[in-house]
Protein backbone atom coordinates (compact mmCIF):
# COMPACT_ATOMS: atom_id res chain seq x y z
CA UNK A 1 0.00 0.00 0.00
CA UNK A 2 1.13 3.57 -0.58
CA UNK A 3 0.32 6.71 1.35
CA UNK A 4 -2.74 7.87 3.23
CA UNK A 5 -3.24 11.56 2.56
CA UNK A 6 -5.54 14.01 4.22
CA UNK A 7 -8.05 16.34 2.63
CA UNK A 8 -5.94 19.30 3.66
CA UNK A 9 -3.14 17.90 1.56
CA UNK A 10 -5.38 17.86 -1.48
CA UNK A 11 -6.01 21.55 -1.20
CA UNK A 12 -2.31 22.34 -1.13
CA UNK A 13 -0.39 21.29 -4.21
CA UNK A 14 2.00 18.89 -3.19
CA UNK A 15 4.92 16.76 -2.80
CA UNK A 16 5.56 13.23 -4.01
CA UNK A 17 4.00 10.26 -2.26
CA UNK A 18 6.16 8.35 0.18
CA UNK A 19 5.51 4.80 1.26
CA UNK A 20 3.70 4.05 4.49
CA UNK A 21 2.57 1.21 6.67
CA UNK A 22 -0.68 2.29 8.27
CA UNK A 23 0.26 5.58 9.89
CA UNK A 24 -2.04 8.56 10.14
CA UNK A 25 -2.46 10.85 7.13
CA UNK A 26 0.79 12.74 6.73
CA UNK A 27 -0.32 16.12 5.47
CA UNK A 28 1.46 17.93 2.64
CA UNK A 29 1.21 15.30 -0.07
CA UNK A 30 -0.66 14.73 -3.32
CA UNK A 31 -1.63 11.80 -5.50
CA UNK A 32 0.85 10.81 -8.17
CA UNK A 33 0.28 8.56 -11.17
CA UNK A 34 2.93 5.89 -10.91
CA UNK A 35 1.24 3.85 -13.62
CA UNK A 36 1.92 6.60 -16.14
CA UNK A 37 5.66 6.30 -15.49
CA UNK A 38 5.61 2.53 -15.71
CA UNK A 39 6.88 2.15 -12.15
CA UNK A 40 3.94 0.12 -10.85
CA UNK A 41 0.22 -0.49 -11.12
CA UNK A 42 -1.76 1.78 -8.81
CA UNK A 43 -5.31 2.65 -7.88
CA UNK A 44 -6.22 6.00 -6.32
CA UNK A 45 -8.75 5.35 -3.55
CA UNK A 46 -10.66 8.33 -2.12
CA UNK A 47 -12.19 7.12 1.13
CA UNK A 48 -14.38 8.58 3.87
CA UNK A 49 -13.85 5.47 6.02
CA UNK A 50 -11.18 5.39 8.73
CA UNK A 51 -11.27 1.82 10.02
CA UNK A 52 -8.54 -0.67 10.88
CA UNK A 53 -10.41 -3.25 8.81
CA UNK A 54 -9.86 -1.20 5.67
CA UNK A 55 -6.11 -0.98 6.22
CA UNK A 56 -5.95 -4.74 6.59
CA UNK A 57 -7.89 -5.19 3.37
CA UNK A 58 -5.85 -2.63 1.44
CA UNK A 59 -2.64 -4.40 2.43
CA UNK A 60 -4.01 -7.78 1.37
CA UNK A 61 -5.25 -6.31 -1.93
CA UNK A 62 -1.75 -5.09 -2.78
CA UNK A 63 -0.19 -8.39 -1.74
CA UNK A 64 -2.57 -10.42 -3.89
CA UNK A 65 -2.77 -8.20 -6.98
CA UNK A 66 0.47 -6.24 -7.00
CA UNK A 67 -1.61 -3.06 -7.34
CA UNK A 68 -0.53 -0.38 -4.91
CA UNK A 69 -3.05 1.95 -3.30
CA UNK A 70 -2.77 5.71 -3.14
CA UNK A 71 -5.19 6.50 -0.31
CA UNK A 72 -6.86 9.87 0.18
CA UNK A 73 -8.97 10.19 3.33
CA UNK A 74 -11.49 12.88 4.27
CA UNK A 75 -15.05 13.28 5.52
CA UNK A 76 -17.67 12.06 3.08
CA UNK A 77 -19.08 15.41 1.97
CA UNK A 78 -15.63 17.00 1.74
CA UNK A 79 -14.34 14.09 -0.29
CA UNK A 80 -17.19 14.23 -2.78
CA UNK A 81 -16.94 17.99 -3.09
CA UNK A 82 -13.23 17.73 -3.83
CA UNK A 83 -13.78 15.21 -6.63
CA UNK A 84 -16.56 17.37 -8.03
CA UNK A 85 -14.42 20.50 -7.89
CA UNK A 86 -11.48 18.78 -9.57
CA UNK A 87 -13.70 17.69 -12.45
CA UNK A 88 -11.84 16.02 -15.30
CA UNK A 89 -8.54 16.71 -13.51
CA UNK A 90 -9.43 14.45 -10.59
CA UNK A 91 -7.02 11.54 -10.13
CA UNK A 92 -9.67 9.54 -8.23
CA UNK A 93 -10.21 5.97 -9.41
CA UNK A 94 -12.71 4.88 -6.77
CA UNK A 95 -14.75 6.74 -4.17
CA UNK A 96 -15.56 4.95 -0.91
CA UNK A 97 -18.01 6.51 1.51
CA UNK A 98 -20.78 5.77 3.98
CA UNK A 99 -24.51 6.40 3.55
CA UNK A 100 -26.57 5.53 0.49
CA UNK A 101 -27.95 9.06 0.20
CA UNK A 102 -24.42 10.45 -0.03
CA UNK A 103 -23.58 7.91 -2.73
CA UNK A 104 -26.74 8.95 -4.55
CA UNK A 105 -25.68 12.59 -4.45
CA UNK A 106 -22.28 11.68 -5.87
CA UNK A 107 -23.97 9.77 -8.68
CA UNK A 108 -26.32 12.67 -9.39
CA UNK A 109 -23.29 14.97 -9.59
CA UNK A 110 -21.84 12.78 -12.34
CA UNK A 111 -18.93 11.52 -10.26
CA UNK A 112 -19.42 7.80 -11.03
CA UNK A 113 -19.34 5.65 -14.14
CA UNK A 114 -21.53 2.53 -14.31
CA UNK A 115 -20.07 -0.68 -12.97
CA UNK A 116 -20.76 -2.79 -16.03
CA UNK A 117 -19.25 -6.03 -14.76
CA UNK A 118 -22.31 -8.16 -14.05
CA UNK A 119 -20.28 -10.61 -11.98
CA UNK A 120 -19.45 -7.78 -9.57
CA UNK A 121 -23.01 -6.44 -9.47
CA UNK A 122 -24.39 -9.94 -8.97
CA UNK A 123 -22.50 -10.31 -5.70
CA UNK A 124 -24.61 -7.58 -4.06
CA UNK A 125 -28.37 -7.75 -3.39
CA UNK A 126 -30.35 -5.34 -5.56
CA UNK A 127 -31.59 -3.33 -2.60
CA UNK A 128 -28.00 -2.55 -1.56
CA UNK A 129 -26.89 -1.06 -4.89
CA UNK A 130 -27.81 1.67 -7.31
CA UNK A 131 -30.48 0.48 -9.79
CA UNK A 132 -28.32 1.69 -12.70
CA UNK A 133 -25.12 0.18 -11.31
CA UNK A 134 -23.30 3.43 -10.51
CA UNK A 135 -22.43 2.35 -6.96
CA UNK A 136 -22.87 -0.61 -4.66
CA UNK A 137 -22.77 -1.31 -0.96
CA UNK A 138 -20.01 -3.61 0.25
CA UNK A 139 -21.16 -3.66 3.89
CA UNK A 140 -24.48 -2.95 5.58
CA UNK A 141 -25.40 -1.49 8.94
CA UNK A 142 -28.78 -1.69 10.65
CA UNK A 143 -30.08 1.47 12.36
CA UNK A 144 -32.33 0.17 15.10
CA UNK A 145 -33.58 1.03 18.57
CA UNK A 146 -31.23 0.76 21.55
CA UNK A 147 -33.17 0.56 24.81
CA UNK A 148 -32.70 0.11 28.54
CA UNK A 149 -33.19 -3.49 29.63
CA UNK A 150 -34.18 -2.23 33.09
CA UNK A 151 -36.72 0.48 32.20
CA UNK A 152 -38.18 -0.61 28.86
CA UNK A 153 -40.50 -3.51 28.16
CA UNK A 154 -39.47 -4.75 24.69
CA UNK A 155 -43.11 -5.63 24.03
CA UNK A 156 -43.79 -1.88 23.93
CA UNK A 157 -41.49 -1.47 20.94
CA UNK A 158 -43.72 -1.70 17.89
CA UNK A 159 -41.55 -0.37 15.09
CA UNK A 160 -39.74 2.94 14.77
CA UNK A 161 -43.05 4.75 15.20
CA UNK A 162 -43.35 3.61 18.82
CA UNK A 163 -40.80 6.14 20.10
CA UNK A 164 -42.92 9.05 18.85
CA UNK A 165 -45.74 8.15 21.25
CA UNK A 166 -46.69 10.26 24.28
CA UNK A 167 -45.58 7.52 26.68
CA UNK A 168 -41.99 8.23 25.60
CA UNK A 169 -42.09 11.84 26.73
CA UNK A 170 -38.74 12.96 28.18
CA UNK A 171 -37.22 9.52 27.61
CA UNK A 172 -35.17 9.74 24.39
CA UNK A 173 -31.57 10.59 23.52
CA UNK A 174 -30.68 11.26 19.89
CA UNK A 175 -27.86 12.32 17.63
CA UNK A 176 -28.21 15.61 15.83
CA UNK A 177 -30.52 15.84 12.83
CA UNK A 178 -27.56 16.79 10.64
CA UNK A 179 -26.21 13.26 11.04
CA UNK A 180 -26.41 11.40 7.72
CA UNK A 181 -27.72 8.22 9.35
CA UNK A 182 -30.65 10.06 10.94
CA UNK A 183 -31.42 11.82 7.67
CA UNK A 184 -31.51 8.51 5.82
CA UNK A 185 -33.66 6.96 8.56
CA UNK A 186 -36.18 9.78 8.14
CA UNK A 187 -35.98 9.39 4.36
CA UNK A 188 -36.94 5.75 4.84
CA UNK A 189 -39.90 6.84 6.98
CA UNK A 190 -41.00 9.22 4.19
CA UNK A 191 -40.94 6.31 1.74
CA UNK A 192 -42.79 4.00 4.12
CA UNK A 193 -45.35 6.39 5.62
CA UNK A 194 -45.62 9.35 3.29
CA UNK A 195 -44.33 12.86 3.95
CA UNK A 196 -47.10 14.01 6.30
CA UNK A 197 -46.95 10.96 8.56
CA UNK A 198 -43.15 11.03 8.55
CA UNK A 199 -43.22 14.65 9.69
CA UNK A 200 -45.65 13.77 12.47
CA UNK A 201 -43.24 11.03 13.52
CA UNK A 202 -40.25 13.41 13.55
CA UNK A 203 -42.26 15.90 15.60
CA UNK A 204 -43.03 13.17 18.11
CA UNK A 205 -39.40 12.12 18.44
CA UNK A 206 -38.27 15.73 18.91
CA UNK A 207 -40.95 16.29 21.56
CA UNK A 208 -39.81 13.22 23.50
CA UNK A 209 -36.15 14.19 23.87
CA UNK A 210 -34.84 14.06 27.42
CA UNK A 211 -31.75 16.11 26.55
CA UNK A 212 -30.66 18.11 23.50
CA UNK A 213 -29.10 15.98 20.74
CA UNK A 214 -25.34 15.56 21.07
CA UNK A 215 -22.56 13.04 20.54
CA UNK A 216 -22.37 9.92 18.45
CA UNK A 217 -24.12 6.58 18.60
CA UNK A 218 -21.86 5.20 21.32
CA UNK A 219 -22.68 8.25 23.44
CA UNK A 220 -26.39 7.48 23.10
CA UNK A 221 -25.83 3.90 24.24
CA UNK A 222 -23.80 5.04 27.24
CA UNK A 223 -26.46 7.63 28.11
CA UNK A 224 -29.10 4.89 28.17
CA UNK A 225 -26.95 2.76 30.47
CA UNK A 226 -26.36 5.77 32.74
CA UNK A 227 -30.10 6.46 33.06
CA UNK A 228 -30.04 9.76 31.17
CA UNK A 229 -32.63 8.39 28.75
CA UNK A 230 -34.33 5.13 27.92
CA UNK A 231 -33.92 4.68 24.16
CA UNK A 232 -32.29 5.97 20.99
CA UNK A 233 -31.61 5.11 17.34
CA UNK A 234 -28.15 3.62 16.77
CA UNK A 235 -26.24 1.66 14.16
CA UNK A 236 -25.87 -1.91 15.33
CA UNK A 237 -22.07 -2.09 15.22
CA UNK A 238 -21.60 0.55 17.91
CA UNK A 239 -23.45 -1.71 20.33
CA UNK A 240 -21.68 -4.85 19.09
CA UNK A 241 -18.31 -3.15 19.61
CA UNK A 242 -19.18 -2.58 23.28
CA UNK A 243 -20.66 -6.05 23.72
CA UNK A 244 -17.56 -7.71 22.22
CA UNK A 245 -15.17 -5.57 24.27
CA UNK A 246 -13.08 -7.03 27.08
CA UNK A 247 -13.24 -3.77 29.04
CA UNK A 248 -15.43 -4.08 32.17
CA UNK A 249 -16.97 -0.63 31.64
CA UNK A 250 -18.00 -1.52 28.09
CA UNK A 251 -19.44 -4.83 29.25
CA UNK A 252 -21.47 -3.06 31.93
CA UNK A 253 -22.92 -0.69 29.33
CA UNK A 254 -23.74 -3.51 26.92
CA UNK A 255 -25.44 -5.52 29.67
CA UNK A 256 -27.68 -2.55 30.52
CA UNK A 257 -28.78 -1.99 26.92
CA UNK A 258 -30.31 -4.17 24.19
CA UNK A 259 -31.17 -3.70 20.53
CA UNK A 260 -34.64 -3.93 19.01
CA UNK A 261 -35.13 -4.37 15.27
CA UNK A 262 -38.62 -3.96 13.80
CA UNK A 263 -39.89 -7.21 12.34
CA UNK A 264 -41.62 -7.72 9.03
CA UNK A 265 -44.98 -6.67 10.49
CA UNK A 266 -43.47 -3.22 11.15
CA UNK A 267 -41.63 -2.90 7.86
CA UNK A 268 -38.30 -4.35 8.91
CA UNK A 269 -35.01 -2.89 10.09
CA UNK A 270 -33.69 0.17 8.27
CA UNK A 271 -30.27 -0.54 6.79
CA UNK A 272 -27.65 1.67 5.23
CA UNK A 273 -24.34 0.91 3.58
CA UNK A 274 -20.72 1.68 3.14
CA UNK A 275 -20.43 1.85 -0.60
CA UNK A 276 -18.07 2.30 -3.51
CA UNK A 277 -18.25 3.67 -7.02
CA UNK A 278 -15.73 3.90 -9.84
CA UNK A 279 -14.93 7.53 -10.60
CA UNK A 280 -16.25 8.84 -13.90
CA UNK A 281 -12.79 9.83 -15.08
CA UNK A 282 -10.85 7.03 -13.40
CA UNK A 283 -7.33 6.99 -14.87
CA UNK A 284 -6.91 3.33 -13.87
CA UNK A 285 -10.30 1.68 -14.60
CA UNK A 286 -8.97 -1.88 -14.69
CA UNK A 287 -7.34 -1.47 -11.30
CA UNK A 288 -10.49 0.22 -9.99
CA UNK A 289 -12.62 -2.78 -10.99
CA UNK A 290 -10.12 -5.12 -9.34
CA UNK A 291 -10.36 -3.08 -6.15
CA UNK A 292 -14.17 -3.16 -6.09
CA UNK A 293 -14.14 -6.89 -6.73
CA UNK A 294 -11.70 -7.42 -3.86
CA UNK A 295 -13.96 -5.53 -1.43
CA UNK A 296 -16.57 -8.21 -2.14
CA UNK A 297 -14.20 -11.16 -1.79
CA UNK A 298 -14.74 -13.71 0.95
CA UNK A 299 -11.58 -12.50 2.67
CA UNK A 300 -12.54 -8.82 2.72
CA UNK A 301 -16.14 -9.48 3.72
CA UNK A 302 -14.92 -11.63 6.60
CA UNK A 303 -12.61 -8.86 7.82
CA UNK A 304 -15.43 -6.31 7.74
CA UNK A 305 -17.60 -8.62 9.87
CA UNK A 306 -14.93 -9.61 12.37
CA UNK A 307 -12.98 -6.37 12.77
CA UNK A 308 -15.54 -3.59 12.20
CA UNK A 309 -18.70 -5.55 13.15
CA UNK A 310 -20.40 -4.68 9.85
CA UNK A 311 -22.82 -6.91 7.97
CA UNK A 312 -21.24 -8.37 4.82
CA UNK A 313 -23.09 -7.27 1.70
CA UNK A 314 -22.55 -10.69 0.19
CA UNK A 315 -24.58 -13.58 1.52
CA UNK A 316 -23.00 -16.90 2.36
CA UNK A 317 -19.77 -15.48 3.79
CA UNK A 318 -18.60 -17.32 6.91
CA UNK A 319 -17.07 -15.36 9.79
CA UNK A 320 -16.54 -15.57 13.54
CA UNK A 321 -18.72 -12.89 15.09
CA UNK A 322 -21.97 -14.34 16.49
CA UNK A 323 -23.50 -10.96 17.29
CA UNK A 324 -23.07 -9.74 13.72
CA UNK A 325 -24.41 -13.05 12.44
CA UNK A 326 -27.55 -12.47 14.53
CA UNK A 327 -27.99 -8.95 13.14
CA UNK A 328 -27.53 -10.27 9.60
CA UNK A 329 -30.60 -12.47 10.09
CA UNK A 330 -32.95 -9.60 10.96
CA UNK A 331 -35.70 -8.87 8.47
CA UNK A 332 -34.73 -5.73 6.58
CA UNK A 333 -36.77 -2.95 5.07
CA UNK A 334 -36.84 -4.06 1.41
CA UNK A 335 -36.64 -0.53 -0.04
CA UNK A 336 -33.86 -0.02 -2.57
CA UNK A 337 -31.33 2.24 -0.88
CA UNK A 338 -30.93 4.17 -4.10
CA UNK A 339 -34.29 5.77 -3.30
CA UNK A 340 -33.14 7.34 -0.03
CA UNK A 341 -31.25 10.13 -1.74
CA UNK A 342 -34.44 11.30 -3.46
CA UNK A 343 -35.91 12.13 -0.05
CA UNK A 344 -33.04 13.48 2.06
CA UNK A 345 -33.68 17.13 1.19
CA UNK A 346 -37.26 16.69 2.31
CA UNK A 347 -36.00 14.96 5.45
CA UNK A 348 -33.75 17.91 6.29
CA UNK A 349 -36.67 20.34 5.89
CA UNK A 350 -38.82 18.18 8.14
CA UNK A 351 -36.11 18.07 10.79
CA UNK A 352 -35.88 21.86 10.69
CA UNK A 353 -39.63 22.28 11.11
CA UNK A 354 -39.67 19.70 13.90
CA UNK A 355 -36.99 21.69 15.75
CA UNK A 356 -34.87 18.56 16.04
CA UNK A 357 -31.43 20.23 16.35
Amino acid sequence: MRLEISFAALVASGAILASCGGSEPSGDTAVTDDAATGESRVVNVYSARHYDSDRIIYQRFTEETGIEINLVEAGGDLLIERVRADGERSPADVIVTVDAARLHRAEQAGLFQPIEDQDILGMVPRELRDPEGYWLGFTARARVIAYSTERVDPASLTGYEALAGEDWDDRLCMRSSDNAYNQSLLASRIIALGEDAAEEWANGIAANLAVPPSGGDTDQIRAIAAGTCDASFVNHYYYVRLANSDAPDDQAVANAVALYAPGQEYGGAHVNVSGVGIAAGAPHPEEARAFVRFLLSDEAQRVFAEVTNEIPARSGVTYDNPRVAEVAEWYRDPVNLGELGDHTETAVRIFDRAEWP
